[in-house]
């Protein structure tokens, strides 16, 4: 008994070293953190259960089968974030520069299906030079019953990508397919093909980082959702996320106490919009005024920047908030910007989250880029993602809501809720002038009349009233009982019951 205890004690221990001191040092030189040390700073203290740390790998080509180690490169398994049980896999780079191989995978495998089965989050914490060469394709096919597990997943319970060093090749498409991807600035990266094959192929001369670090992914490319400046900062940020996420797709989010009343007035909030429609403000200070106790957590803060996503609590309930953004683009929608709003309003559906709609939409953005890049198909995703949402929704517009951009902002016809607008609110089909000068084009010569049917124009449509008398609004109210409002309308929508008719699954836009 003494001795199988003793063999015990060395396997742990040996599992614990992973690739051994050296590579440990050399790991917290480069300014990260090992495997297990991220487990411990994301977990709840002592709630961390490991599984698998004796596996190791099959392979026996190249000498292989003389290089063994316990764990083979992942640590996986289950623990608490503020109590709530989640499933997490940590690659380890000391151990092969954690480079994936069947057995590894077959690690990830397990969490992730017993994920599904406890119905509890998935986190990945992704440091690995891609694919085991040694074991060719069975390690490939490693890969390919990770990504089934992801597809199965999607939905239904959360999946959260950490990228804490690198990810290239074929490893890049399972945190591609999660619902969050955090990026660590200079440590960590992402492409499908490194710099060097980019310029064998295309003669361009690109850093790792220029290419696929977290300050591109996070602001060029909108793979990544947020970019933060350490491993300890990234992961207190993950906890934070977390808070708000229900564990599955058959639960409410949870619910946190909040001192901050309900029906709390922001009189501030009276002079928010500027009296000439032209000039911007910023929308994230009506966001911030209106969620519980000024909590915000934005989502994508550096990408497609004229359309604000993220999650707050209004009475203690978790929200998505989807809002247009006057300061950039006039808060006009692009293709950018309706990709990310309706990947995140479809998070919210999946996840029984309310959506909360702040609308100041101009329009979509004209131009041949626009035309030619899409934005038919593009701006129909986020059309898309509203309209089959189920989930309660609440709608303030501000300001314009002008076009086709009015119907796509969860409006009352794509099955919004609660549609409220402040006085300030402008819903037509254009801008007064534009409009005037399509009816009265043969008045077009006279700058008096034209001025005058502008006015006119402004008095029929550039306020909420025409929308009211339809029922398309259901109140104009004050701005300063903005927070008020919406906390009464999710309270009545709290048991809301809607279902979509019957499909295998619908056919977005893509």
């Amino acid at each position: 008994m003494h001795d199988i205890i003793r063999q015990l004690d060395e396997k742990r221990a040996a599992a614990r070293l992973g690739g051994g001191q050296k590579r440990i040092d050399a790991q917290h030189a480069k300014g990260k953190l090992t495997a297990r040390e991220r487990i411990e700073l994301l977990l709840d203290p002592d709630s961390f259960e490991e599984w698998d740390m004796f596996k190791e790998h099959r392979c026996t080509d190249f000498g292989m089968e003389k290089q063994t180690v316990p764990g083979d490169g992942v640590v996986t398994g289950y623990g608490t974030i503020n109590g709530r049980l989640v499933f997490i896999f940590s690659q380890d780079f000391t151990v092969f520069g954690g480079a994936l191989s069947e057995a590894h995978a077959e690690k990830i495998c397990k969490v992730m299906d017993h994920a599904m089965k406890a119905g509890a989050p998935v986190i990945g914490l992704n440091d690995s030079g891609g694919a085991r060469i040694q074991e060719g394709v069975a390690s490939l096919g490693g890969y390919a019953d990770v990504f089934q597990r992801n597809v199965l997943a999607s939905g239904v319970v959360p999946q959260i990508s950490m990228i804490m060093g690198p990810c290239a090749g074929g490893a890049v498409y399972s945190p591609a397919m999660t619902d969050f991807i955090f990026m660590v600035k200079d440590s960590s990266y992402m492409f499908v093909t490194g710099p060097e094959v980019v310029k064998t192929v295309t003669h361009e001369e690109v850093t790792a980082e220029e290419l696929g670090g977290a300050v591109t992914h996070s602001s060029k490319s909108g793979v990544a959702d947020l970019a933060f400046e350490n491993d300890v900062e990234a992961l207190m940020m993950l906890r934070r996320l977390v808070s708000f996420l229900p564990s599955n797709n058959r639960e409410k989010p949870p619910l946190v106490p909040t001192e901050d009343p309900s029906e709390r007035l922001e009189m501030s909030l009276d002079t928010l919009v500027p009296d000439n429609p032209n000039k911007p403000y910023d929308i994230k200070e009506l966001i911030v005024k209106t969620v519980d106790e000024g909590d915000f957590f934005e989502l994508q803060p550096e990408y497609a920047r004229n359309i604000v996503i993220g999650f707050g609590r209004m009475a203690g309930q978790t929200v998505g908030i989807v809002a247009n953004q006057p300061l950039v683009l006039a808060g006009c929608l692009d293709i950018k910007s309706s990709i990310k709003g309706a990947r995140f309003v479809r998070f919210c559906d999946a996840f029984n989250i309310p959506v909360v709609t702040f609308v100041d939409v101009p329009g979509f953005m004209p131009g041949t880029a626009q035309e030619y890049g899409g934005i038919i198909k593009h701006g129909a995703k986020l059309l898309y993602a509203y309209a089959e949402c189920t989930v309660p929704k609440v709608t303030v517009i501000t300001r314009k809501a002008y076009g086709g951009a009015y119907d796509v902002m969860s409006s009352k016809h794509l099955r919004g809720d609660v549609n409220f607008a402040w006085p300030s609110a402008e819903i037509a089909v254009m801008g007064p002038k534009g409009a005037v000068e399509i009816i009265f084009r043969e008045e077009k010569s006279d700058p008096t009349k034209i001025a005058a049917r502008t006015e006119e124009y402004k008095a029929k449509f550039a306020n909420p009233f025409v929308a009211g008398a339809r029922g398309f609004i259901d109140d104009v109210i004050l701005p300063h009982e903005t927070r008020k409002r919406i906390c009464r309308s999710l309270a009545m929508l709290k048991e809301k019951k809607l279902e979509n008719p019957w499909r295998k699954h619908g056919n977005i836009p893509l």
